[in-house]
């Protein structure tokens, strides 16, 4: 069974009669076909052809269908898939899942479908690898609360109380297909309803609204259902498993929210005939002609969702699994219960507003920046502390709005540049491609704790995790990749043969993680002079830091003071080159000493960066008390990179993995090389504008 993936193209070129299917960019890819066309509205000799797609059962396919039989043309039948997308398709989103049916269509119950074909005969369904498969993606999809649309917040539903037992009634939109190809019409769901409340005289009856129906775009067939006693009707956006765990029994007609139900070990009744009705694990009140025949929840599942179902890889484009599509989808839903609720931002400069709204994006979230910290309390309302936040970046939180937040009970998230960053400077305004959110404080200021700090003292990391941050270090020390990933790919250093190499990464003097966590030494210039004197006999690099290089921060040292305590000063070579020759680095803060660690050279720090104290490098600083614990390599890669950060696709806008994100990286710089840092002021100002720009719109420079 492979699970969606398209290995051949069955036909070359397919005819579609609607400009929507012909403009989906993925429909081709996966259909397994060449190339479609919009026909008859584009130039095509009519015997290239080789079949006819349309979508589902819609009047506009009916005319295609019948030209395609005339001309002896097979007719494919297309739909979405069982897990489908974000957002919802009538909002315009884009499909990850679709089948394609040469026989018929999965909710036709009138006609044979291949999926119905496949229940009916189909032995493999039982095979002992086939069930596993179906069984361990079925727990992810419950344990993720994913459903066909994923737009609602996750597990954010509260029934209340319950005093009785719960009935979850599931209303459609009107001129549903399913509804009709179902075996079932208008009259079906009032039935439904009647017998829901008849069956349950003890039960609270809820009806659900169709989410098409909530964005005002759709009818349902019970909207006035909540008028009836008895009778409560939901309304609001909502996942399906947070719901479904507080109620006891469903009754539907045809929607898919039946089956889920299933998977959530729940009763379900059925007044039509969906595509999972009568193969035993539904009670049916419509039988279906063809069906009978028993089969296993196992079996339903990989029939439709692993068989039937093609996918595609939200990452690369390509045909892919229903395994890569809940991958996404878990990443995307575990940002989502982070990002839930008002977010109200201070320090983030206009340029800044595109993408943190979708580093900050959840369906039904709201993302606000004040200009004040009394627009902040006046939008807040009376009940508000619940669900609002206030998010900082670095500790640019005016005092004004600490003490809202004390004496409101409010958090405060303080965001910070992550560790592998962007091709580009911060300060020139390159969009990053990883931040952190920190709950707690923040990583460069040790005088209290941070979310990092907590993870790395107190995280359990399993072997996978190991496995991941293992691979990941190699492949950052492989394919030398750094912070900001600039300076010059060609620079050979002059570093004369046998010596012992000591590189002193320059900092930001005025930086906060110089003020905060530097220790007794604060300058780049004592910073060198105390490398000197630890090696007197080295021979010392110092490597300015690239946003003073620039001329965009405070830390500019003198060349002719350098002189004195290093032997070369390098303002060309990526931090990946000095690191190739270095045997040593010595360094307050800087995250060149974890750059360091990750490619196994000795650490001596000067202050206490976030890397410090843990057993992995040499402190000269006084030791935090707080961290007690001894990590190997892999442990702190995992913290700091695994499981600390939150990655972003900064063209697509959704969340990614930190191994996505290196081969984004790479991309970048590939495409447009490491250049050097350049300190002409017009250069920098022309940078500045261009990313700027382009932040404002959301997207990064590529």
């Amino acid at each position: 069974m492979g699970g969606g993936v398209t290995a051949s193209h069955r036909f070359d070129l397919v005819a579609v009669p609607t400009w929507g299917m012909r403009t989906n960019p993925h429909l081709a890819v996966l259909a397994g076909v060449r190339r479609t066309v919009w026909w008859p509205f584009e130039p095509v000799v009519a015997g290239d052809i080789d079949a006819v797609m349309v979508w589902g059962r819609k009047p506009g396919g009916r005319a295609a269908a019948q030209l395609a039989r005339r001309r002896g043309l097979p007719t494919v039948y297309v739909e979405d898939g069982f897990v489908r997308s974000i957002g919802l398709g009538v909002d315009g989103a884009r499909p990850l899942s679709l089948v394609f049916d040469e026989e018929g269509i999965y909710y036709d119950a009138s006609r044979p479908s291949q999926l119905e074909r496949w229940l009916a005969e189909d032995e493999t369904l039982d095979e002992p690898e086939t069930v596993a498969r179906a069984e361990a993606a079925m727990r992810r999809i419950v344990a993720a609360d994913l459903s066909k649309y994923n737009h609602a917040p996750p597990r954010a539903v509260d029934l209340g109380p319950k005093e009785r037992p719960r009935v979850l009634v599931v209303d459609q939109t009107v001129g549903d297909q399913s509804v009709r190809g179902g075996l079932a019409s208008e009259t079906s769901f009032s039935a439904m309803l009647e017998a829901a409340r008849d069956e349950n005289p003890d039960a609270e009856i809820i009806v659900k609204t169709h989410p098409d129906v909530l964005t005002g775009k759709k009818r349902g067939y019970l909207e006035a259902s909540g008028d009836r006693p008895g009778v409560r009707r939901f309304a609001r956006p909502v996942a399906p498993y947070g719901l479904l765990a507080q109620v006891d029994r469903v009754y539907c007609v045809t929607s898919q929210l039946g089956f889920e139900a299933r998977l959530a070990n729940l009763p379900v009744t059925c007044f039509g005939a969906p595509w999972y009705a009568g193969w035993s694990q539904t009670d049916d009140r419509v039988p279906v002609p063809g069906r009978g025949r028993s089969r296993s929840l196992a079996a339903l599942f990989a029939a439709a969702y692993l068989k039937y179902a093609r996918y595609l890889d939200p990452i690369s484009g390509t045909p892919g699994t229903l395994e890569d599509v809940l991958t996404h989808l878990e990443r995307q839903r575990r940002a989502f219960t982070q990002n839930r609720g008002r977010h109200y931002c201070f320090g983030f400069r206009p340029w800044k507003h595109a993408y943190m709204r979708a580093y900050l994006r959840c369906p039904g979230n709201e993302v606000h920046f004040p200009r004040s910290v009394a627009e902040a309390e006046r939008n807040l309302g009376p009940a508000a502390e619940e669900e609002a936040r206030f998010v900082v970046w670095g500790q640019r939180e005016p005092e004004a709005l600490r003490d809202l937040a004390e004496r409101r009970g409010i958090d405060v998230c303080r965001v910070e540049d992550g560790f592998l960053r962007s091709v580009g400077l911060g300060s020139d305004l390159a969009m990053p491609a990883s931040l952190v959110f920190d709950r707690r404080g923040i990583y460069y200021d040790p005088r209290g704790v941070s979310d990092l700090e907590h993870i790395l003292e107190t995280a359990t990391f399993n072997e996978e995790e190991r496995r991941r941050a293992r691979a990941l270090r190699e492949r950052i020390v492989a394919a030398g990749l750094s912070k900001y990933n600039v300076g010059a790919a060609d620079r050979t250093l002059p570093v004369p043969v046998g010596k012992y190499v000591l590189l002193v990464p320059g900092q930001v003097e005025d930086d906060a993680s110089v003020r905060l966590g530097g220790g007794a030494v604060k300058t780049n210039f004592a910073l060198v002079a105390s490398a000197r004197r630890a090696r007197p006999d080295a021979y010392v690099i110092f490597k300015p830091h690239p946003d003073v290089l620039a001329g965009n921060r405070r830390g500019h040292v003198d060349p002719t003071r350098l002189a004195g305590v290093c032997d070369h000063v390098e303002t060309e070579a990526t931090l990946a080159q000095c690191l190739a020759v270095a045997s040593e680095v010595h360094t307050m803060t800087s995250l060149v000493g974890f750059e360091a660690l990750l490619r196994g050279i000795r650490v001596v720090t000067y202050g206490l960066p976030f890397y410090a104290g843990w057993g992995l490098t040499d402190d000269h600083a006084p030791p935090c008390p707080r961290r007690t614990r001894r990590l190997d390599l892999d442990a702190l890669v995992a913290g700091a990179l695994l499981r600390y950060p939150r990655y972003l696709d900064r063209d697509r806008m959704f969340f990614v993995s930190p191994e996505i994100t290196i081969d984004q990286l790479l991309a970048e710089r590939a495409a447009s090389g490491p250049g050097r840092v350049d300190g002409s002021w017009w250069r920098r100002q022309a940078r500045k504008a261009r990313f700027a720009a382009l932040g404002l719109k959301g997207r990064d420079a590529s």
